[in-house]
């Protein structure tokens, strides 16, 4: 695993435990499907959370939380459509989110509802 993995696995973790902090349930991590990747995804009481996380070891050029540009939330997006279509009707009729974890310098900041699938 490179420096870089490393941090950003590290970065997942410290986000995973946020999320349990507030109560939510983590079910998979780094969800893959071609073209997309989903790091987290979570239960909030009935609502799907799919989450992004970001590390940056500084807040330059915008940050963690601006690096999630359209072309990053359209491949969430992409996989979670596969995931809520693998999960039959189990997902069908969950609502669900998008909600970014980001890292800047070692401080995390969590913004619910960060986009949608519109984007």
């Amino acid at each position: 695993m490179s420096a870089r993995q490393l941090v950003g696995r590290r970065g997942e973790q410290a986000a995973e435990r946020e999320l349990q902090r507030h109560g939510l349930r983590v079910m998979h991590r780094n969800y893959r499907v071609r073209g997309g990747e989903v790091d987290l995804i979570a239960r909030d009481g009935d609502t799907l959370v799919f989450v992004e996380v970001r590390v940056r070891s500084h807040a330059a050029w915008g940050g963690a939380a601006a690096s999630v540009d359209a072309t990053k939330r359209a491949r969430v997006v992409l996989a979670a459509r596969h995931f809520l279509c693998a999960g039959g009707a189990a997902w069908a009729a969950a609502p669900c989110r998008f909600d970014v974890v980001a890292i800047d310098g070692g401080r995390l900041c969590w913004i619910r509802d960060a986009f949608d699938a519109g984007m």
